[in-house]
């Protein structure tokens, strides 16, 4: 058994604009995950508002789907022992102010919406999460 696990990420708007995927991707690939699925979509802000619908009681709902769907996203399948929580670790904090040196939001982030990146915060959501963009 070698506990591999998977977890969704997304490259937002902000960095795809910026050209930053195929860095972003060349972080993961240095960190040890291997990149299973990925694709570039741009969503509709309906599309956004289900994958973020956990959200949806939250002061910035509105602006998180209206963020996400402006612009072309990279999403992609990322494989690893203990996925989820690496990749965390790799993002950093929600605010790339408060985010530590070497993860992608300090590197990377403009602002706590505009942070660049996602990713699953649960294995229990990557599931979900990955269903969401790869229903097969």
């Amino acid at each position: 058994m070698n506990n591999l696990e998977q977890t969704l990420s997304i490259i937002k708007p902000d960095a795809v604009e910026r050209n930053l995927d195929n860095e972003i991707k060349e972080i993961f690939r240095k960190k040890g995950f291997s990149i299973k699925k990925e694709k570039k979509i741009q969503i509709e802000k309906s599309e956004a508002e289900k994958f973020y619908k956990v959200h949806e009681t939250k002061p910035f709902y509105n602006d998180l789907c209206a963020y996400l769907s402006s612009g072309p996203i990279v999403v992609m399948v990322l494989e690893k022992k203990n996925a989820v929580l690496e990749n965390r670790e790799l993002m950093g904090s929600t605010n790339p102010k408060d985010a530590a040196e070497g993860t992608i939001r300090k590197k990377y982030g403009i602002s706590i919406d505009k942070n660049s990146i996602h990713g699953s915060d649960s294995l229990e959501n990557a599931v979900i999460e990955i269903d969401f963009f790869f229903r097969d």
